[in-house]
């Protein structure tokens, strides 16, 4: 251990607040990650790829996510610490391999709020004729806010908002059944591209570039792990939370694919900013249209809101270990990481000021894709380097599984460059920018040199404050002279 070694009293005052999230609240957290994908912003891939097209596309994303959600459960149960992706890299890969793995979730995971404030914003003046960084600025100090009121609180919260989302897509769906037409879903005319039919009217190349918007239908969901030092049971709840998450984000992405394009037309639902609404309007449901599109809201809310919590936990994690600044993890008498909440919070308005959701959108994307590969990675290498390591879950398919979220992830990467090349090297950019300061600076002060050493530190740290009571952590959240 160098010199960089904290006492007792750090990391007393870096501590979540243990079992505030059964696996159903984990479940819940991992869909309202997600929901607002269910929306809008999807559906741009049938414009690339039409239906059949984003159907291949968006059941390849599907199933690269449900392989690296199978591979997370297993770490997650076996390395049940608040950074995740990053926690699962640092013991397969190292410092290094921990850092970058974290980098990678820290990039889609502050700029995903600000894209998706933008949104809220368009959705806001659509209501209520109101827009701009005023709004911006209004959504991030209430949900940061309440996000500081304690954990259980917030995701309770989170909850009800996600409920509100779930309810405008399950009703949206039960309106469309009766007017379901299977030829809509091939009304856009072949192009002369490679391989173009009414199925691919684009060819293969729409396929490929479509791959992004079949993300959107999934992204953030691996932020499940990010909770685990604040579930009940961390070995059983997360896997339970995180597979319960995926299994109904398929559900929903299957009804809003099929069904809105059946009744309203894939080249209508294409081009569309609110397909939900404009489904139910060409099916004659203009009352409930007027309330989905109220809830749409509820869903850009939801994902907006879980997305804080989850660059919260991250940047806590990243900052207790050493890798970040030490005053980001100090957390507050009722246990929020207050600095970890706050500052990637400011940066995220920031971001939104441009005003750019689609390129910040497609930049979160890349920081994801980059992040699933290091994951899959991680799994791979687990099971290679540690045959020992304790597993309560255990992924089906072993690294096969991995192996196929690792392909994919990398095959997503290459979609993102397709569509968006911009964005591809501005996040590379920004990537090679957050490595410099690690090997430049921040690995000389890192709190332990290997994840068991650090984990072990927190394992003492959490029995003696259940020992003192808590005490030590609720009475002064100052830093101490070694963070």
């Amino acid at each position: 251990m160098n010199d960089a070694t904290l006492d007792q009293d750090y990391l007393a005052k870096r501590q979540l607040k243990k079992g505030s999230a059964g696996w159903l609240l984990l479940a819940g957290l991992g869909v309202s990650y997600v929901i607002s994908g269910d929306f809008a912003g999807w559906n741009f891939g049938i414009a690339e790829a039409g239906w059949g097209g984003f159907v291949i596309a968006a059941g390849l994303m599907g199933l690269m996510y449900f392989a690296l959600v199978l591979s997370l459960a297993e770490m997650s149960a076996a390395i049940p610490a608040a950074g995740g992706g990053y926690s699962f890299a640092r013991q397969a890969m190292g410092p290094a391999g921990g850092y970058l793995t974290g980098l990678a979730v820290l990039i889609e995971y502050a700029l995903a709020p600000a894209a998706i404030v933008i949104f809220i914003g368009a959705a806001v003046e659509e209501l209520l004729g109101l827009n701009g960084p005023a709004i911006y600025a209004l959504f991030y100090a209430v949900f940061i806010g309440i996000h500081l009121t304690g954990a259980g609180e917030a995701l309770k919260v989170m909850m009800v908002i996600s409920g509100l989302a779930v309810f405008a897509i399950l009703a949206t769906a039960l309106a469309l059944f009766g007017v379901f037409d299977a030829s809509n879903l091939f009304d856009i005319a072949p192009s002369d591209a490679a391989g173009a039919s009414a199925f691919l009217p684009f060819g293969w190349a729409g396929v490929w570039a479509a791959l992004p918007f079949g993300m959107w239908l999934f992204l953030a969901v691996e932020g499940v792990p990010l909770a685990a030092e604040e579930a009940k049971n961390p070995a059983r709840d997360v896997p339970r939370g995180i597979i319960g998450a995926m299994l109904f984000l398929l559900v929903t992405a299957v009804l809003v694919v099929v069904l809105l394009a059946g009744a309203a037309g894939a080249g209508a639902i294409g081009a569309s900013g609110v397909p939900l609404v404009d489904a139910l309007k060409a099916a004659d449901h203009p009352t409930l249209a007027t309330l989905v599109n109220v809830l749409g809201l509820a869903g850009l809310v939801a994902s907006f809101f879980s997305i804080i919590y989850g660059y919260s936990r991250l940047v806590f994690a990243l900052s207790r270990a050493g890798y970040l600044p030490k005053m980001l993890s100090l957390t507050s008498r009722r246990k929020a990481p207050t600095w970890a909440l706050v500052v990637p919070g400011v940066f995220g308005f920031l971001v939104s000021l441009s005003g750019e959701g689609d390129l910040i959108l497609g930049m979160a994307v890349v920081g994801a894709t980059v992040s699933y590969a290091l994951m899959a990675l991680s799994h791979i290498l687990l099971r290679v380097k540690r045959p020992e390591l304790a597993r309560p879950y255990r992924t089906p398919g072993g690294i096969l599984t991995s192996g196929v979220a690792l392909v994919l992830s990398l095959v997503a990467l290459s979609g993102v460059y397709a569509f968006d090349p911009r964005a591809f090297l501005y996040t590379l950019g920004l990537f090679a920018l957050g490595a410099a300061y690690f090997f430049l600076y921040s690995r000389n002060t890192l709190v332990a040199k290997t994840a068991e050493e650090e984990f072990a530190l927190v394992a003492d740290a959490e029995e003696s404050l259940e020992a003192s009571g808590g005490t030590d952590a609720e009475t002064d959240t100052r830093p101490s002279p070694a963070g």
